[in-house]
């Protein structure tokens, strides 16, 4: 394709004489014989390698069109050369290179000069022009690369979320495997024990027993295993719950009576040591929270407190006040008790079993992980107050029923 030249002066011979200098196959001439008429071909067709303007031109000469040639961002790059018969002083050439030519030439001109000239300054431009190709080029392929680049991050980054999602759903499949199995533990395996322990004894001593002794025990085996069904049958619910991602369900309970039913399958085991329990909550207390999770939280507190207080020992205290909306609910028992180091191991990252109690009475531990566990749920706290030889309280707090209208629980 030809290179394509502007040429502007008001003489048509000077037009004619340029072209004729010049290798006419080799370039393609527009001709413009004023300002005006070089400005109105500019504004249609922008693609020129070189302009050749003539300085003395009427109404508008070529300094002016110049200047407003170059008021238009587009047509910067275009060089101009100045060609002028007059004017050839040193103040005359610096307007002209201020008005941003690249190079003059005086009238008349020698043709071997204009065309090499004008060879060097197209051959520069075609130059320019492909550079700024090239780098347009590279722009789009950098852009294409950060663009691939950027869509490689998300993908990673998409496929790293979903392993941390799922080591996170593994992680908490194993950890609601645990608390099943600590539910089943604590929950189920006493108040078993002390059904094997009412048929065994029926087993054993039914011909020397009167009616009333051998109803007594059937209608404990019978209260007992209804009790059990039912336990069993939330566990099972709770299970599929949690296997399900479904949240725990808080809802107002009488305290007194939540603590009731709690105590209801622990009776056995703490008559089998001759210790009382008693219920010391009140009658106006009501808490916010999940009733599986809650009773579960008793009986767990309430069959260790049993475990360490010797045969005969006073009776395991359950008593709760309110204070700032929540309910602060104390497990006393008065049988071993354990070390401060020990209390604040039991409240740690982990909960070894063997602290609490003596060697003879070791547990699962994992009854108190579970209770930490669903205090924290309902956003409450745990402490443990105990001394060595004079018992144990542990003391931990529920939301009380009016707490929801000021605050939101989030499952944990």
């Amino acid at each position: 394709m030809a290179v394509k030249i502007l040429l502007v002066d008001d003489n048509e011979n000077n037009l004619l004489s340029i072209e004729v200098s010049l290798d006419a196959g080799k370039y393609e001439f527009h001709r413009a014989t004023s300002g005006r008429d070089a400005l109105r071909i500019l504004l249609k067709e922008e693609d020129f390698s070189l302009i050749l303007l003539d300085v003395k031109m009427p109404i508008m000469d070529g300094y002016e069109t110049a200047e407003l040639i170059y008021q238009r961002d587009k047509l910067k790059h275009i060089p101009i050369i100045f060609i002028t018969a007059h004017d050839y002083e040193e103040a005359a050439i610096f307007k002209g290179y201020q008005a941003g030519a690249v190079d003059f030439i005086r009238k008349p001109f020698n043709p071997e000069i204009l065309r090499s000239k004008v060879a060097v300054f197209t051959e520069l431009y075609i130059k320019n022009q492909q550079l700024r190709q090239q780098e347009e080029k590279l722009q789009v392929i950098n852009a294409e690369l950060v663009e691939l680049n950027r869509g490689l991050e998300q993908r990673v980054l998409e496929r790293t979320l979903e392993l941390e999602n799922l080591n996170h759903e593994l992680q908490a499949l194993n950890l609601s495997k645990d608390k099943f199995l600590s539910v089943i533990s604590h929950d189920l395996r006493n108040p078993l024990t002390a059904l094997l322990g009412s048929a065994d004894n029926l087993q054993r001593d039914a011909e020397k027993m009167q009616p009333d002794q051998i109803k007594m025990f059937a209608g404990i085996i019978n209260r007992t295993s209804q009790k059990i069904l039912a336990q069993l049958n939330e566990l099972v619910e709770w299970a599929k719950n949690q296997r399900e991602k479904a949240k725990f369900q808080p809802e107002k309970l009488h305290l007194l009576q939540s603590v009731n039913e709690a105590l209801e399958l622990l009776k056995v085991n703490a008559a089998q040591k001759e210790i009382g329990l008693d219920n010391n909550t009140g009658e106006a207390i009501y808490v916010h929270a999940d009733a599986l999770m809650l009773r579960s939280i008793l009986q767990n507190l309430v069959t260790n407190a049993i475990k360490f207080t010797p045969f005969g020992g006073k009776p395991v205290c359950i008593s709760a006040q309110v204070s700032d909306n929540m309910v602060e609910i104390c497990v006393q028992d008065f049988g071993v008790g354990m070390s401060k180091e020990s209390s604040e191991i039991l409240l740690g990252p982990t909960t070894s079993a063997s602290l609490l109690g003596t060697n003879q009475e070791k547990g699962t531990g994992l009854g108190l992980m579970l209770v930490k566990d669903f205090v924290v749920q309902h956003g409450g706290r745990i402490a443990i107050e105990s001394e060595p030889g004079k018992g144990t309280c542990f003391k931990f707090t529920m939301p009380t029923a009016d707490w929801l209208t000021s605050h939101k629980i989030v499952s944990a």
